[in-house]
């Protein structure tokens, strides 16, 4: 649906050519000697010099980025040094890929409105799954019914017994619908899995369901509804992420940014951030104290406050930037193309088969009595060094708070 992200499109006078053809008149049909292995010699270069320097000096990696960036597309002469008639015919061919440029970008836009038609004949059964998942409703023998595995209407049919009719029990009223059923969803998903803290189930088990709604223009919003809770008062959290204007090679649209709603946290509940205890001492008068300040810590309600798109004039872009914009829109991707439709799957873990993960038997491994002894000297080890850390931590006011990366893991 879409390319690699691309925060601006760059214009070049000439469309891209070879990027190692020589500058000068070349024939069409060349007969220079190809280099052999003999013709090629070495210079001695030091690698882990050259990759030391670039990790002590990320502007160099930057600045070197940008440099390569500005040679990508430009011409390296070569159409230039054809002949006229050739270069006409170069230009008719261009011509002709303009034209089918047109109709892949017609194709992109009826692909969309086809996806927005079908999600209007699907809608009717998220609501009928969003009624069974919180209690409103029961589902009917015929779904059940078809619901039903192939396995077990194979094991029916060889035992040669008749269905037997299942009895409903009435369910206690505190146990309604299925409890958590988003919860153990995302869990499953391994992408999102990744970025559930301990801390953030407590909250997410009040997700009673997570839909999609499509924009007026290229984009969509992930809406996540959640019942009356501890953490915050949101009633519904969305996202939503918008597509550029332009499209891309291919009539493919552009991810261009997302935002995410601002999350009402009750006081002293706030899940993506931790208190951490910090002692201070008077210059003057020697006394000490301990202040509490918040530190960013990470948490899947991060996924709110995603990443800024650079802009020309920020020089304080994260070296990382890419890759975190690349997280983030695939995130928005899964949560629209696997989760939602496919929520039952991913909540019986039947959807893993699907996504090349298998579940690891514990059975099958045995402890190393090696590797017992190892750990237990380490666990010697860590205690010699706790207590060493305790003895200093009375007299160190200087030291500072560990403060974690208040970002999406990478899946």
């Amino acid at each position: 649906m879409s390319e690699p992200i691309r925060n601006k499109r760059n214009d070049y006078p000439v469309a891209p050519t070879p990027q190692n053809t020589p500058a000068s008149n070349a024939p069409i049909s060349s007969r220079a000697q190809q280099p052999g292995v003999s013709s090629i010699s070495e210079e001695n270069f030091d690698n882990a010099a050259a990759a030391n320097l670039l990790a002590r000096n990320p502007g160099l990696v930057n600045m070197i980025q940008g440099r390569l960036g500005q040679l990508v597309g430009r011409s390296s002469g070569y159409i230039e040094s054809l002949p006229a008639p050739v270069r006409r015919r170069v230009a008719g061919l261009k011509g002709i890929q303009k034209e089918h440029a047109k109709l892949e970008a017609e194709f992109q836009e009826e692909v969309l409105q086809l996806e927005k038609k079908y999600f209007q004949k699907f809608s009717p059964l998220y609501e009928r799954r969003a009624a069974i998942v919180n209690g409103k409703a029961e589902p009917t023998d015929a779904e059940v019914e078809a619901g039903k595995s192939d396995e077990e209407e194979e094991e029916q049919k060889e035992e040669g017994a008749k269905p037997q009719e299942e009895t409903v029990e009435e369910s206690p009223k505190d146990y309604s619908g299925i409890p958590e059923f988003w919860l153990s969803a995302m869990k499953n998903q391994v992408s999102l899995a990744e970025m559930i803290t301990e801390r953030d189930e407590a909250a997410l088990k009040h997700l009673t369901d997570i839909r999609m709604e499509y924009l007026d223009k290229p984009g969509f919003r992930l809406i996540f509804e959640f019942s009356e809770n501890e953490f915050f008062t949101n009633k519904t959290i969305t996202k939503t992420y918008y597509y550029q204007e332009q499209t891309g090679y291919g009539g493919d649209f552009i991810y261009d940014h997302a935002e995410g709603d601002k999350i009402d946290w009750k006081p002293d509940r706030d899940l993506t951030v931790r208190v951490e205890s910090k002692k201070q001492r008077n210059k003057t008068t020697k006394q000490t104290r301990v202040v509490k300040i918040t530190v960013p810590t990470e948490s899947f309600f991060n996924f709110f406050s995603p990443p800024k798109p650079p802009t020309d004039d920020d020089e304080s872009v994260p070296s990382d930037i890419e890759e975190r914009l690349e997280l983030d829109y695939q995130l928005g991707e899964d949560i629209k193309e696997k989760l939602i439709p496919r929520a039952i799957d991913w909540f019986t873990g039947e959807a893993l088969q699907y996504e090349g993960v298998e579940e690891v038997d514990q059975g099958e491994f045995e402890d190393d009595e090696d590797d017992e002894d190892d750990d237990e000297d380490d666990e010697d080890d860590d205690r010699r060094s706790d207590n060493a850390d305790d003895d200093s931590d009375d007299d160190d006011d200087t030291s500072k708070p560990k403060k974690e990366a208040a970002e999406c893991k990478t899946s």
